[in-house]
């Protein structure tokens, strides 16, 4: 079982960048697809990026293409997600999560197995 750990969160003006790390342990990440998905409060977690386990596709949601970019080193054992031009309206908690079925590339919650803790990420307008 994978442990998973966000870090990189934090509090950035509209228009600033910040860049979150989910690093794991227990096993290697190289093994599972990873999601980056975020809850705001009030509303339901929704998904936000990923990528599959060789890093050979990507997904995001229309709300961040062209400004969100996931990216993994399997060999740090970290998946990263750069977020540029951030708006008030991607305030919220950033979780990573680990979907260990390769064969497809996933956005939805249900098909993640394991979960980090999350990061608070705050943009002020």
């Amino acid at each position: 079982q994978v442990q998973l750990v966000e870090s990189g969160g934090g509090l950035v003006q509209a228009g600033g960048s910040l860049r979150l790390s989910c690093a794991a342990s227990g096993r290697t990440l190289s093994v599972y697809n990873i999601g980056w998905f975020r809850q705001a409060p009030g509303k339901e977690r929704e998904f936000v990026a990923a990528v599959t386990w060789n890093s050979g596709r990507t997904s995001y949601a229309d709300p961040v293409k062209g400004r969100f970019t996931i990216s993994r080193d399997n060999a740090k054992n970290t998946v990263y997600l750069q977020m540029n031009s951030l708006k008030a309206e991607d305030t919220a908690v950033y979780y990573c999560a680990a979907d260990p079925k390769r064969q497809s590339l996933s956005i939805v919650i249900l098909n993640y197995d394991y979960w980090g803790q999350g990061t608070q990420v705050t943009v002020s307008s």
